[in-house]
């Protein structure tokens, strides 16, 4: 039965004057309603009671001077409405040691609240503020029930749990904290569903000890819906449980976990973070289901020491630091994972570390999608890899199983530098802008059922000594030669494709040996076989077909063909199914005398551009008043250069070379690749073809490579343009050693030795291309003009959209070119905006838009269809 109610009343009327003479008269079930005011007193609530402010949040405020303002020894007694201020900093302004009291809307002020002992209180909207030390402390056995509770601005942790304190923690938040949000030490075990950490001072969730591991004698992990101690056993790697929490704005890391913690994670987002994203040192343990790590200051996801973690599901994207980082003897499984758009490589692993990757996107790095260093192996299964700067996988003294797994569009697919013997199995290298897969020197590997196709170099580069084992793989369309193997290399090749190469199927470089079994080679640009000096490779039962001509070979190779088919080749010096060595006429050079083929006789002969309408062409660009008004004066000098020497007259000092500075998207490529037609237009150029490439394409990974890599991009340019991107990239900032000062050296002599033969225009960034000019003495000589290419006003990027339109039929209302200036006039112009590339893609996005709105009409109109509105122009991101 409950008690009669009483009251409790400051001042005039009421049973009581103070609440700790209410509680003490109180029969159990009780109501004591207590009017507004403040009560200076200690209260010890140990009766089965309800204490309730009579005016409900706010009005009642117990605030004693010394000790702790409310204790709660046991019972199950229930606050609603009350606030309470802690006496002094560092005293509890609450303690609950023993039973299972209910705290339901109350304040807890100057001091925080404390739960101990076998003590399972029930929380509901409630707010700790300003303690001076942790807001929460849960230690000893509690199994506190949280729901709604709100730390803010603790001096200290927002949440401290220790000895073997659990719980269950719904919807709270903890903000603002000087310390952690929330900090699990010794043997303690929360479950934290929807929780949000913001703008902790150091990690947003920390974990150390024993944290989340079962004690000896209780073989249970909580249980999210049963975290009071009667949950079903489960496994000692459930360990602390955040399901849908949030982490964000920390100082330290998001999540960091040491000693042998467990943890698992379930659809929880960490962001924002100014250390690292997920930290796991120590033999901590990592469970994670559907996590999101995004904008990391640092690496995103890290793990050190013997730590293990299994992610399945989630996203790792737009950390400054690398996407997931393994060393020492960490173990990391990944399924089912996005590591997108990070600064540096998506999967580093070092140490012994291992990585098994499945069914993951590793894209968007200017480094590397995976890297393999020390004694650390990596498996990558069934994933894709694209857009990585430097290789889609690199293997620097490591080992690598890697399996029907996609590399698209990096700058090498593959390179191998090992003692090891990697295995890639039934994998497609597409697009890589350098070569395919690259074995540096004294390296192996297993490469079976793969294919290589549209490299920018090599389709497959085997490094001196190198003897890998390539079986059942295709080579197709590269732009350099499909297979190469360099001095001593002896790799074994089996009924291997190599087809449409622009030079050499096969490049067997001085000194290189080989056996090529059942192999095919078609269509290549230069002879289908290559032999330098002192090369004896041996092709056995291989077909060489379609093609201009089958060998050429230095004085003293030794090729060996043995039972070969020679099939529709022009120009055939190996014998039809022969055996034994093949004598070899004395000179040639791989491609150097290859004959092109003919062209058709009905070929129509090239109409040479008018200088007129190519000075109409770059005067219709949007924009860009500057540069035309210099390729103009440009164009007037280069006239009267050509008009003195067809006088007889020595010409003028004149440098054609360029440096382009300007941001992103400012029409630096479309101005050079009309440039190059002028000067072919005024006779300084024989064809005035661009040749775009960068620092991918001309440095070399290793000693001896960046000459040949620089030299033959430069040779691709002959009579035209050449356009190095980014040219600031060959001088990276604090390392004097880079391999990019041996391309600028062998670029700065062939500009010497070519100086009729080609232009060449370095573009990037204003502040950083004088960096670049300075780093090499030839260079300022050679460059002395520089065109300034200026962002587009709003006006002129709204001329793009609307070029855009034109060329696609689309048209522009009134309207609609007034929401395109709002546009661009509110958009911010941070690192990611691309002046003309962003207004093309707004183009884009205006397009899809239109493309839904007229998804709801039944019988759209021919006007429908071509007429873009002002709903079809989207806000500018981050706008409310």
């Amino acid at each position: 039965m409950s008690g009669r109610p009483l009251r409790v009343a400051a001042r005039g009327w009421g049973a009581h004057r103070t609440i700790g003479s209410a509680v003490r008269a109180a029969e159990p079930g009780a109501v004591i309603s207590v009017t507004p005011g403040t009560y200076p007193e200690n209260v010890v609530l140990d009766r089965d009671v309800v204490l309730v402010a009579e005016k409900g949040p706010g009005t009642v405020l117990l605030a004693a001077t010394r000790g702790t303002t409310l204790t709660v020894p046991g019972g199950a007694p229930r606050l609603k409405d009350v606030t309470i201020r802690a006496a002094a900093p560092g005293a509890p302004a609450v303690s609950v040691t023993g039973g299972t009291a209910d705290l339901d809307t109350c304040e807890f002020t100057g001091g925080h609240l404390h739960i101990a002992g076998d003590a399972a209180p029930t929380l509901r909207d409630c707010v700790v503020r300003d303690a001076p030390g942790p807001g929460i402390l849960v230690e000893h056995g509690a199994r506190p029930r949280a729901t709604a509770v709100r730390v803010d601005g603790a001096g200290g942790d927002g949440l401290l749990l220790r000895g073997t304190a659990q719980g269950a923690y719904q919807d709270c938040e903890f903000i603002g904290c000087a310390g952690s949000g929330v900090r699990v030490t010794e043997a303690a075990r929360p479950v934290l569903r929807s929780c949000r950490v913001d703008g902790a001072g150091e990690a947003g969730i920390v974990l150390t000890d024993t944290a989340g591991r079962p004690l000896a004698d209780d073989d249970t992990a909580p249980d999210p819906d049963d975290p009071q101690g009667s949950g079903s056993p489960d496994s000692a790697a459930d360990g602390v449980l955040l399901h849908g929490c949030e982490i964000t704005g920390t100082t330290g890391p998001g999540i960091a976990a040491t000693g042998s913690a467990r943890l698992t994670l379930a659809r929880a987002k960490v962001t924002r973070t100014t250390g690292a994203g997920i930290v796991l040192t120590g033999q901590a343990r990592l469970r994670g289901d559907h996590v999101t790590v995004s904008d990391a200051a640092d690496t995103g996801l890290a793990l050190g020491g013997r730590a293990h973690a299994d992610v399945r599901g989630g996203t790792v994207t737009r950390c400054r630091g690398n996407g997931v980082h393994l060393t020492d003897d960490a173990r990391l499984t990944l399924t089912d994972v996005s590591v997108t758009e990070t600064a540096f490589t998506a999967l580093h692993l070092s140490g012994t570390a291992e990585a098994v990757v499945r069914h993951c996107d590793l894209r968007g790095t200017p480094q590397h999608g995976v890297r393999v260093t020390g004694h650390a192996h990596a498996t990558v299964e069934d994933s894709r890899i694209e857009a990585a700067g430097q290789c889609g996988i690199c293997v620097d003294g490591g080992d690598l199983a890697a399996r029907r797994t996609v590399i698209a569009k990096s700058g090498t697919g593959i390179r191998l530098d090992t003692a090891h013997r990697p295995l890639i199995e039934d994998c497609r290298i597409e697009g890589a802008s350098g070569t395919g897969i690259d074995l540096a020197a004294d390296t192996t590997a297993l490469v079976t059922t793969t294919r290589v196709a549209g490299t920018g170099s090599a389709g497959v580069f085997v490094g001196e000594r190198g003897a890998p084992f390539l079986d059942d793989c295709h080579i197709d369309d590269t732009e350099g030669s499909g297979l190469v193997i360099w001095t001593g290399a002896r790799p074994r090749a089996h009924a291997v494709r190599i087809a449409r190469t622009r030079k050499n199927g096969l490049y067997a470089a001085d000194g290189a040996h080989g056996l090529l079994e059942g192999c095919e080679l078609t269509a290549t640009g230069y002879p289908a076989v290559y032999a330098g000096a002192g090369a004896d490779p041996v092709l056995r039962g291989c077909r060489i077909h379609d093609t201009d001509e089958d060998l050429k070979a230095a004085d003293d190779a030794a090729p060996v063909f043995e039972h070969c088919r020679i099939e529709r080749v022009a120009v055939s010096t190996v014998p039809d199914a022969g055996t034994g060595p093949v004598p070899v006429t004395a000179g040639g050079t791989a491609g150097a005398t290859a004959a092109p083929a003919a062209l058709p006789a009905s070929a129509p002969e090239s109409v040479p551009e008018t200088l007129d309408n190519l000075l109409a062409e770059l005067d219709a660009l949007v924009g860009l008043a500057r540069v035309k008004q210099d390729v103009g004066t440009l164009v007037t000098l280069m006239r009267l250069v050509r008009r003195r020497t067809e006088a007889g007259l020595p010409p003028p000092p004149l440098s054609r070379h360029l440096v382009f500075a300007g941001n992103s998207g400012t029409g630096k490529t479309t101005v050079a690749r009309l440039y190059g037609r002028i000067l072919a237009a005024l006779g300084l150029l024989s064809s005035g073809h661009l040749v775009e490439t960068d620092r991918g394409a001309l440095v070399g990974e290793y000693v001896g490579h960046t000459a040949p890599k620089t030299t033959a991009v430069f040779r691709r340019a002959l009579g035209g343009v050449l356009f190095i991107d980014e040219a600031y990239a060959l001088v990276p900032r604090g390392q004097s050693s880079d391999f990019g000062q041996e391309a600028i050296s062998t670029l700065v002599k062939l500009m010497e030795d070519h100086r009729d033969d080609v232009v060449v225009i370095v573009a990037g960034y204003p502040d950083d291309m004088s960096r670049f000019i300075d780093a090499n003495p030839g260079l300022a000589s050679r460059f002395t003009r520089t065109l300034y290419f200026d962002d587009y006003e709003p006006a002129e990027l709204v001329g793009i959209v609307a070029a855009q339109a034109t060329r696609h039929r689309y048209e522009l209302a009134e309207e609609t070119r007034t929401a395109l200036a709002g546009y661009f006039l509110t958009v911010e112009r941070d690192e990611r905006f691309g002046n003309g590339r962003s207004a093309r893609q707004l183009f884009q996005r205006m397009t899809e838009r239109h493309a839904r709105r007229l998804g709801d009409l039944p019988d759209p109109t021919t006007r429908d269809l071509v007429l873009l509105l002002p709903q079809d122009v989207p806000e500018p991101p981050g706008s409310p």
